[in-house]
């Protein structure tokens, strides 16, 4: 009993000194920020930082009554800095000994004038400033090392994020525009200014909400947001040229090389970006994927469709000779597994006065990429299950040139017209070898196959558009027309060659089904818009707008296919095809808008008529024609809400029902035998798919300490939905067919929270999400209703306390929860983890390292499926050379060798699992020069 006495006093007496430790070692800094009248300042930017080299330590903003006050601070000497728009940054030296607080009660800032011009430009730059939704770094504050590209700055800075494929987020929310001195770089794909940038070119990183491409025409805020960040160049960098090269070279022959340069000024902006490598780098930007597959996926958001959503974007063009999956990251492609050797370059020109911007760029991208793959699949029916395997190998070479000019011209204050043309030329060759095995009945072999495809093609699309605006004298009322031209155009040789055979339970020698044969395919797509628009201020604050889209698409497919003999071939009627299709679509609509200090609420209603008119033969010269002729029109409505609750709190609200159009593909009445085990066909016969909408959201940013929530809820539901049926046969044939079908839905949510741990220094986050959804298919005539619950967990966790030393760690839990009407017994869970970390330490006589660790666990125990990769990626460098231009890297790629490409997926009727063959271990040696910006010097007279 007295132990337990004498222990409890002297834990006691140690919280005790704790206590009073942690009371005489700290203090709490208090005051007052006021104009020179005394009136309070509320949302000033306050800022603590180190007196040596102003370096970041905390920050916040003002209360409402204008005060600021910083707890639990060491006892040491701090700069204190406070900034307000319209007046002259304050700083105070501040250096507490002895007291508990220090309360410097009334701070009075100085309004800014001319006189006092020369006082502020002299002034030190603080870190950081909010103005507002706006939030402004000062780059030189947060120390990267050098040759560090913008992407290692950002993720130094407070409130911002960068994923692994280089994804970036600022307050939660992911940069859809990234702008360098106002100017766009590259289009609009934030990657290539952010991977190729140094981060010592950049002065300043501002991060707003840009307004929407219709609030900026029409002049009328819509409430809807796109999170832009914008780079601001040091002068140095904008007086000379500035970039960097590196080359490399590794064990099992690997290489790469990289180079970009820059060269800007106040008007104009030139940029040159080329690489090479055969490391699985393919440097391939979302824009850049979505152009080689042919959507036309140019200038997103100035399309000149005006009006609310329509659900129509772009014309969407299905290559069929090209079904390989592109990677859409310009990392190196570790999970999607493959070797490719890839050549890429472009050069970006802008130009910008008062009343001209003018932009072009031009984008040129080979990659040769091998697939080796080995897939499992088991298939269920309502009277039982079969199991497929498919040894398959790939050889695809794909080469493109993209090439885009935005051209902008102020006329007079009220008219302005912009005129925007992107085009992609591309060529390629795809070679699949395959041999499949089916089972069934106890793993009986029920059928094989081995298949050997070669396929060339090329491939011609162009997208362009004319906008005019115009400004009435009168406030808010404005007019816009668009007029748009656009042309996809593909034509492809290709060759089949399968060897099929099917056993018999009672026949011992199998049915054997040869194909030899070669088709021709042109496929051509031509598509002629326009758009009206015209908003109207008819009451206080209430705006009325109307709208007016048509378009006219027409679509010729010309496939013939021949049955290759041994001295002859044979043209085949059943799989030729000759089609032509016209799809006329009109879509006239109004709605109603009330704006008035942040809040923003429209709703309106649509009509949209389709005329769909097409014919097909089995040849051009053909007599026996078949004709389709559809008509479908549709009332769509349309409301949206977007509230700003002040201090960066959002609600917003959004309910549509858009309608969308069949692809070209879908509608296309061919049967696509290419693997004679799996054929498709279109459905000329397919209606436009309606979908209804909800989604209800809440956001909010706090700019004082960084801290961020979003959540959203949403739902969807589809009437005539486009599922692809499958029909079964006895060989087990799937073949696939295109039909509408009614009743599908999905509903769904996340939360995303983050908050700083230690300002400055560290951050964590985390987020769920979860959805629901029902998918409905016939299988043999059979309706199987698949219901999906996807779970997925996160957090992260960034600690950046020095300049020496950064940590990066995230982790990921996901569960798919798949459920089947057809075999409730295939039920099954699905679980999908990630984890990863980035290391980064700088050593004595500069020399870094840098680490990167992700370990991906792969399960579904209802197939005895369990996979773990852990990959580990190392590096060392030393920067050197006059003023550190030179590095030298030694890198470990995969040092526990085993990176493979791993997948695992369930839906409709099936669940499948993958391995591909992939770049795994080697070592990397390679040396990077950095070219500085020129900074101009005046020459003195006579010296």
């Amino acid at each position: 009993m007295n132990l337990k006495k004498l222990l409890l006093s002297i834990f006691l007496l140690l919280i005790g000194w704790a206590a009073t430790a942690q009371i005489t070692g700290r203090f709490t800094l208090k005051g007052t920020v006021v104009d020179s009248a005394g009136a309070v300042l509320p949302g000033a930017t306050v800022m603590l930082l180190t007196p040596q080299d102003s370096s970041l330590l905390s920050y916040g903003r003002t209360n409402e009554q204008g005060q600021l006050e910083f707890k639990n601070l060491k006892r040491t000497a701090y700069l204190l800095k406070i900034s307000y728009v319209g007046y002259l940054p304050y700083e105070k030296l501040v250096n507490n000994q002895d007291s508990y607080v220090t309360d410097l009660d009334s701070i009075q800032l100085t309004m800014l004038n001319q006189d006092l011009f020369e006082v502020v430009i002299k002034t030190a730059r603080a870190p950081l400033s909010i103005r507002g939704d706006t939030v402004e770094y000062n780059a030189s504050s947060f120390k990267v090392p050098p040759g560090s590209t913008v992407e290692d700055l950002l993720r130094r800075l407070p409130g911002m994020q960068v994923e692994q494929d280089g994804t970036v987020k600022a307050q939660g929310q992911e940069v859809k525009r990234v702008t360098v001195d106002g100017k766009r770089f590259f289009g609009d794909d934030p990657k290539m200014a952010t991977k190729n940038l140094p981060a010592e070119a950049i002065s300043k990183v501002q991060v707003f909400n840009g307004k929407s491409e219709q609030s900026r025409i029409t002049g009328v805020d819509d409430g809807k947001q796109e999170k832009t960040l914008n780079l601001e160049l040091k002068d140095s960098h904008k007086k000379g040229g500035f970039g960097k090269a590196t080359v490399g070279g590794g064990t099992d022959n690997r290489a790469e090389g990289k180079v970009n340069y820059n060269r800007f000024s106040d008007k104009q902006q030139f940029a040159i970006v080329g690489f090479g490598n055969n490391t699985n780098q393919s440097g391939l930007g979302w824009n850049d994927y979505q152009d080689f597959r042919g959507s036309q996926s140019f200038n997103w958001g100035e399309d000149g469709d005006f009006g609310f959503s329509s659900g129509r974007n772009f014309i969407i063009i299905s290559d069929d000779n090209n079904e390989e999956n592109l990677t859409i990251s310009g990392g190196r492609d570790q999970r999607d597994g493959g070797f490719s050797k890839n050549w890429a370059g472009g050069v970006n020109y802008n130009f910008e006065d008062k009343k001209t911007k003018f932009s072009t760029n031009y984008f040129y991208n080979n990659t040769e990429r091998t697939l080796d793959a080995l897939a499992n699949r088991e298939n269920f029916l309502a009277n039982g299950t079969f199991r497929t395997t498919d040894d398959n190998s790939k050889l695809n070479v794909n080469t493109n040139h993209r090439g885009g000019i935005r051209f902008e011209k102020t006329i007079d204050s009220l008219n302005t017209i912009i005129v925007i043309s992107n085009a992609r030329l591309g060529n390629g060759s795809n070679r699949f070898s395959s041999f499949q095995q089916f089972f069934q009945d106890q793993n009986r072999l029920a059928t094989e196959s081995t298949i050997a495809n070669d396929a060339r093609f090329n491939s011609f699309a162009m997208g362009n558009t004319a906008i005019y605006r115009h400004k009435f004298a009168k406030k808010g009322r404005n007019f816009a027309a668009s007029i748009g031209y656009n042309i996809n155009n593909t034509n492809g040789d290709a060759s089949q060659l399968s060897v099929n055979k099917f056993y018999k339970k009672e026949i011992d020698q199998p049915e054997i089904l040869n194909i030899n044969q070669n088709n021709l395919t042109n496929s051509q797509t031509n598509q002629l818009k326009g758009s009206l628009y015209m908003i109207e201020p008819f009451a206080k604050r209430f705006y009325w707008e109307t709208f007016y889209n048509t378009s006219i698409r027409r679509d010729q497919v010309d496939r013939d296919v021949f049955d290759i003999g041994f001295e002859t071939s044979v043209k085949n009627n059943v799989l030729s095809r000759y089609y032509t299709n016209q799809l006329t679509y009109n879509r006239v609509g109004s709605s109603v808008r009330y704006s008035y200090k942040g809040l923003n609420f429209s709703a309106g209603l649509a009509a949209v008529r389709f005329d769909l008119r097409g014919e097909f033969k089995s040849d051009q010269s053909a007599t026996e024609t078949t004709k389709v002729e559809r008509r479908f029109q549709q009332l769509t409505p349309n409301a949206t809400l977007n509230f700003d609750l002040k201090n960066n709190k959002y609600l917003y609200f959004n309910y549509s029902m858009s309608v969308e159009e069949p692809t070209v593909r879908d509608l296309q009445p061919v049967v696509d035998n290419s693997n004679p085990l799996f054929i498709r066909e279109g459905n000329p016969g397919l209606v436009p798919q309606l979908t209804n909408s909800f989604s209800l959201g809440f956001n909010m940013f706090n700019p004082g300490n960084f801290s961020r929530l979003f959540a959203n809820l949403n739902y969807n539901t589809y009437e005539n939905q486009i599922i692809y049926n499958q029909s079964i046969d006895q060989n087990l044939i799937t073949r696939t067919k295109p039909m509408n079908i009614s009743g599908g839905n999905s509903v769904g949510g996340y939360l995303d929270a983050g908050i700083p741990l230690v300002k400055t220094k560290s951050t964590i986050g985390a987020f769920t999400s979860i959805s629901y959804s029902k998918n409905l298919q016939f299988v043999n005539d059979i309706l199987n209703e698949t219901n999906n619950n996807n779970y997925r967990f996160g957090t992260n966790i960034s600690l950046t306390p020095n300049d020496k030393f950064s940590l990066y760690a995230n982790a990921s839990w996901g569960i798919n929860n798949a459920r089947y009407s057809l075999s409730s017994s295939q039920n099954q869970k699905i679980l999908n983890n990630s984890y990863g970390a980035e290391m980064n330490y700088k050593l004595p006589s500069d020399i870094y390292f840098n680490s990167r660790f992700n370990l991906n666990t792969f399960k579904n125990s209802r197939f005895d499926f369990n996979q773990t990769q852990p990959i580990l990626n190392l590096s060392v460098y030393k920067i050197f050379l006059k003023d550190k231009k030179g590095e030298v890297r030694l890198t470990s790629y995969d040092v526990f060798n085993q990176n493979k490409g791993i997948s695992q997926f369930a839906s409709q009727n099936f669940v499948s699992n993958q391995q591909v063959r992939t770049l795994a271990r080697y070592f990397m040696l390679s040396f990077t020069y950095n070219m500085r910006g020129v900074t101009a010097k005046i020459r003195r007279e006579g010296y």
